[in-house]
């Protein structure tokens, strides 16, 4: 079967932008069809300042998210990160494959080293660095699809040319993964700025939807979202990004097509309302079996602990060999200790 990996960072709460762009295609078809793995990659989460209690409890939020929207261990692989070495192992082989000049040249560290030194303060190196931990969590695993959203395709390819340089200096060894894109909502856009991400790392806001948002909530956020000069509901991504947003979440959640959809609404308060309740009930199974889970934790536990021993398994041969081919001296097997002799024993007994 195909072998696909994902991930998902625990720097913030988990939004709808995550569900309907990456989440809900995992459960519906990656893991019935694939040899899908899908990971907490806490690790991540270190390359910022970050609270390690908050760390801890979003890392298990979003493992009990994953399963709450629908991931089957039985089908899939569901691992925190951090729980299988492999990933830190690979990451500094590929390191010293990488150049600084690619590691520098990567759209978000370039972003946000910039808006710290107009802060007059730098980033952490690990920042720098970790989108080579990133092609490690993929390589390891002889990945063959990885589905992103668009902000994430340039690491992808990041982790394409490290293997294929890999595989070209020290021998055949990685996989040569590909990027895999959903069709519809692949990137749900910031519902106070149309032009942003809805990212789970920003600032709480009323234009990010939470997977764990109230009903009320949501349906607040998404009645004060901003639209667009005009009054006239029409599908533009470039001319009206507001009311284009909410027509492509509509037709995530619904199924329709966001064209389409336009043709059906004269004003743009009924629109805001029939998203409005559409994301309610989209999230409502989420939620429902996100209490249950929360209420057995023992469950979460056992699922990463089997996650991360299954994990372990594919990528430590993997890595193996990547140690071996890149000229590594493998370790000294432990000679067993010599048996004491039974008469001895009974010697040393008496005495």
């Amino acid at each position: 079967m195909t072998r696909v990996f994902s991930g998902v960072k625990p720097t913030g709460h988990l939004t709808l932008g995550n569900y309907l762009g990456a989440m809900r295609q995992w459960a519906a078809v990656d893991q019935h069809q694939a040899d899908a793995l899908f990971c907490v990659v806490d690790l991540h989460a270190l390359t910022v300042a970050h609270d390690p209690a908050r760390v801890r409890r979003l890392s298990r939020q979003s493992a009990s998210l994953l399963l709450a929207a629908g991931l089957d261990p039985r089908l899939c692989t569901v691992f925190v990160q951090s729980h299988v070495d492999e990933h830190a192992r690979l990451s500094y082989l590929l390191e010293c494959v990488a150049s600084d000049g690619e590691m520098r040249r990567m759209i978000q560290y370039r972003e946000k080293s910039a808006l710290e030194r107009g802060r007059g303060g730098s980033v952490r190196l690990s920042l720098l660095t970790y989108p080579v931990l990133m092609a490690a969590d993929i390589l390891a695993y002889a990945t063959d699809e990885v589905p992103v959203g668009d902000d994430q395709s340039q690491h992808v390819e990041l982790t394409r040319d490290l293997a294929v340089r890999f595989n070209q200096r020290y021998g055949q060894t990685f996989v040569v993964p590909r990027v895999t894109h959903p069709k519809v909502a692949a990137r749900v856009m910031n519902l106070q700025d149309p032009a942003s991400k809805m990212g789970k790392s920003d600032d709480a806001g009323p234009g990010i939807v939470y997977l764990l948002d109230e009903p009320d909530v949501v349906r607040r956020k998404v009645m004060r979202a901003v639209t667009d000069s005009g009054r006239e509901v029409v599908y533009d991504r470039e001319g009206r990004p507001g009311v284009a947003n909410l027509l492509e979440v509509l037709a995530a959640c619904t199924g329709g097509v966001p064209e389409e959809l336009a043709a059906g609404y004269r004003s743009y308060g009924d629109l805001k309302r029939d998203v409005a309740e559409a994301v309610v009930e989209v999230l409502r199974p989420v939620q429902e079996r996100h209490r249950a889970l929360c209420a057995d934790p023992g469950y979460v536990e056992d699922v990463l602990r089997d996650g991360a021993e299954r994990a372990r398994g594919m990528a430590r041969p993997v890595v193996d060999a990547a140690y071996r081919a890149i000229g590594l001296l493998p370790p000294v097997p432990a000679v067993p200790a010599a048996p004491v002799p039974v008469a001895a024993t009974v010697v040393n007994a008496a005495r």
